[in-house]
């Protein structure tokens, strides 16, 4: 598949089968995951893979809100990704000082999206959940309280189909050389 046909499939699935993840399929997911870049090769992340069905199911509670109805979805998942944020190195961390950003955060965020795409990569849907209740996944997970989960990011095959992506145009999101934004086009 070339680059853009995975970015195309790849999307935020809310429904997954009754089927489990082959570890083969997991550990090459894991291993992009391993290769991801980070400001000054920090790697400020550890992933916790929860596959065990009853810790699994736990996640799930604590990542669901009956009173919004969000995330009920993540008990269908075999796989959930707890991604915990590490101490970034001396370098990274003086220069999100002097530069006033958080790079862990950004660098995260790239360690995610190389989840996510080869996951599609490998025929898997995926999910980035950032509502959860942080304080039980950390006790169900063992997480020091010192430490910070971020994201989670539920793995498995998708039952629902590829949809079409829904973007604002480029000519709002993109300029050149200079910022301009330009205003949506009334209607």
């Amino acid at each position: 598949m070339d680059f853009k046909s995975l970015v195309l499939a790849r999307q935020s699935d809310r429904g997954y089968l009754d089927r489990p993840v082959e570890k083969e399929k997991l550990l090459r997911i894991l291993e992009c995951a391993r290769l991801a870049p980070s400001a000054c090769n920090a790697q400020p992340w550890h992933i916790i893979v929860v596959d065990d069905p009853a810790l699994k199911d736990q996640i799930a509670d604590a990542t669901s809100e009956k009173i919004l109805g969000m995330n009920h979805f993540t008990k269908q998942a075999p796989v959930h990704l707890v991604l915990v944020e590490e101490p970034a190195n001396f370098t990274s961390s003086f220069g999100s000082w002097i530069k006033r950003k958080h790079y862990p955060l950004i660098d995260i965020g790239i360690v995610a999206e190389h989840i996510c795409l080869a996951a599609t990569s490998e025929g898997l849907g995926s999910c980035m959940i950032g509502w959860f209740d942080e304080p039980k996944i950390k006790k169900i997970c063992g997480v020091p309280e010192s430490k910070r989960v971020q994201l989670i990011i539920t793995i498995g095959y998708s039952s629902v189909k590829t949809r079409a992506k829904i973007r604002k145009p480029a000519d709002t999101i993109i300029s050149h050389n200079k910022y301009h934004q330009l205003l949506p086009k009334a209607e």
